[in-house]
C-alpha cells in the first residue's frame, strides 16, 4: 500500500541556469508555502496568530471557559496563559512547515488589537498521499454566536483548504445535540456519513459525534 503522508521535498527556487522556477510544477507544499493564509471577509479576517496576538488568544480563551467546555476536550493546565500559548504557536508553526497542520484565528478588524480575536479555525491531522484529506475545527466566542460570522469564516476557509492547499475531502464531527454545529455544517455543504458512538471524550465522558464531509469538486492531482 502506498503511504497516506507524504511531504514532498521543496524544489530549489531557481533552476541551476538561474531562471525562475516553473510555478505550474510547484508541489502542494511549496503551493501552500506561497499561499501564507490572510483570508479576509466583509466582517472578519482568517489567519495563523503571531507572537504579538498572545494576548488576544488568552483574552479569548479567558472569556470564553464556560462557553466553549461544553463541546471541547479537557484542557490542559495553564492553557489560558500567555507562556502556555507562546509554546503552543511554536509547535503550531513547526507542524504548519511540516504540512500536518493549519491553525488559524478569526480576528475582528475593528476590534481593539488586545481583544480582537472572536474564533478559532483548524484545519489538523492534514494526510496527503491516496487519501489528501484533513479534519475541521472551529469554534466562536459567546458574544458573536447567531450573526453568521463563523459561516463567513468557514467559508473563507473552506475555499483556501480546496483552492490553495488542494485537498480533497475535509471532515467535520459534532456532538447530536449541537444544534448550531448541525445547522452550520449543512448550510456548507457537508454531508453526514455516519455516527460514531464513544467518539471523543468530552466534559468528563466520551460522547457520540455525528460524522460529516465535505469534497472539493475542483480537485485535481498534481
Amino acid at each position: 500500500h502506498p503511504p497516506l503522508f507524504l511531504r514532498p521535498a521543496s524544489p530549489q527556487k531557481r533552476t541551476s541556469a538561474g531562471a525562475p522556477l516553473d510555478r505550474t510544477r510547484l508541489s502542494w507544499w511549496d503551493v501552500a508555502m506561497i499561499a501564507e493564509p490572510l483570508l479576509r471577509g466583509p466582517r472578519v479576517v482568517v489567519r495563523r496568530a503571531t507572537a504579538d496576538d498572545v494576548g488576544a488568544i488568552v483574552a479569548f480563551y479567558t472569556a470564553n471557559e464556560d462557553h466553549l467546555r461544553a463541546t471541547v476536550p479537557k484542557r490542559p493546565e495553564g492553557f489560558a496563559t500567555e507562556d502556555f500559548w507562546r509554546d503552543r504557536l511554536a509547535f503550531d508553526e513547526a507542524d504548519y512547515h511540516l504540512g500536518r497542520l493549519v491553525s488559524m484565528f478569526v480576528f475582528d478588524p475593528d476590534a481593539n488589537p488586545r481583544r480582537n480575536i472572536i474564533g478559532t479555525v483548524n484545519f489538523s491531522n492534514i494526510v496527503r498521499g491516496v487519501f489528501q484529506a484533513c479534519k475541521l475545527g472551529y469554534s466562536i466566542g459567546a458574544a458573536h454566536e447567531g450573526k453568521g460570522l463563523m459561516y463567513e469564516s468557514l467559508t473563507l476557509a473552506i475555499d483556501y483548504a480546496f483552492a490553495k492547499l488542494n485537498l480533497h475531502r475535509i471532515m467535520a464531527n459534532y456532538m447530536p445535540g449541537n444544534r448550531r454545529s448541525a445547522q452550520l455544517l449543512a448550510r456548507l455543504g457537508f454531508v453526514p456519513e455516519g455516527y460514531a458512538r464513544d467518539y471523543v471524550q468530552i466534559a468528563g465522558r466520551w460522547q457520540d459525534h455525528v460524522l460529516t464531509a465535505l469534497t472539493n469538486p475542483n480537485w485535481t492531482e498534481t
